[in-house]
């Protein structure tokens, strides 16, 4: 089970985390995996099997779970 709130996030190859949530083409994919490729990119697995390469200057919007009780 996860605890926390999601709330929406701006990520890039630098900020992704396991876990992160993508909304691409009216689905929801969430991160399982990442690999860094060359020139700062990313390939991110998700838990569906599919993989995604982000480059490092692809910016996107992320729902993240979060526990309120933490301080970032």
């Amino acid at each position: 089970m996860s605890y926390g709130v999601l709330v929406s996030v701006e990520v890039d190859a630098a900020t992704i985390r396991r876990g992160d949530q993508l909304m691409l083409g009216g689905m929801v994919f969430t991160v399982r995996d990442m690999a860094a490729l060359p020139r700062g990119g990313k390939r991110l697995d998700f838990t569906t099997g599919e993989s995604l390469p982000l480059l490092r200057t692809t910016i996107l919007w992320a729902a993240r779970r979060v526990d309120p009780r933490r301080a970032c």
